[in-house]
């Protein structure tokens, strides 16, 4: 078998270790296979895919889009060494506002397989980083929304000890209480 596919402490977050095969050459791994993500409870159909760079100190997120256009998504770093957070934002999840961060590298070539209901982001550990990422559903800016990367109320260790540089975007983002009010939760 190809991957190791780890359950992450939310479940239904799932940390992907490809098995690469080196020699004096490089190395060759496959980094999709429908088939064995599906026997490991990850279905969906993956329709687009992205490609990101970001200098140091980049901080990216929290981003997600509204339902009924959500994403599922599998994230890797090509390029460099980044944490990659998701967090549940299910309203009537066990663990709505708990998140899950690993670290993905060009070294570790692990994925993180994030699906639908979850906001995404990451920081950048290292002199800049490339990251390759499939999405279940196609783009779409009147879906775009995110929650403030630093919310108290989720209280994300990015294990930083610097300022992140943000998008004007991402510095105005909103709370996880504004976004998802106890009406909207059951």
């Amino acid at each position: 078998m190809p991957f190791e596919f780890e359950r992450q402490k939310i479940k239904d977050v799932i940390l992907i270790k490809p098995e690469v095969f080196g020699d004096n050459r490089g190395f060759f791994m496959e980094t999709y296979k429908k088939s064995e993500f599906a026997a490991n409870g990850i279905c969906e159909e993956f329709n687009q895919d992205n490609h990101s760079k970001s200098s140091a100190r980049v901080l990216r997120g929290l981003h997600y889009q509204e339902s009924p256009y959500g994403q599922a998504k599998i994230v890797r770093c090509v390029r460099g060494r980044i944490y990659d957070v998701a967090v549940d934002i299910r309203p009537d999840s066990e663990t709505f506002g708990q998140y899950v961060k690993v670290e993905l590298s060009e070294e570790n070539k692990n994925m993180l397989y994030i699906p639908e209901g979850f906001a995404h982001g990451f920081v950048v550990l290292s002199d800049g980083a490339e990251l390759c990422y499939k999405a279940s559903g196609e783009y779409n800016p009147q879906a775009d929304r995110g929650i403030l990367w630093c919310d108290k109320d989720i209280n994300i260790d990015w294990e930083i000890d610097f300022e992140p540089i943000l998008s004007e975007k991402d510095k105005g983002q909103k709370l996880l209480k504004e976004v998802f009010t106890k009406d909207r939760r059951k």
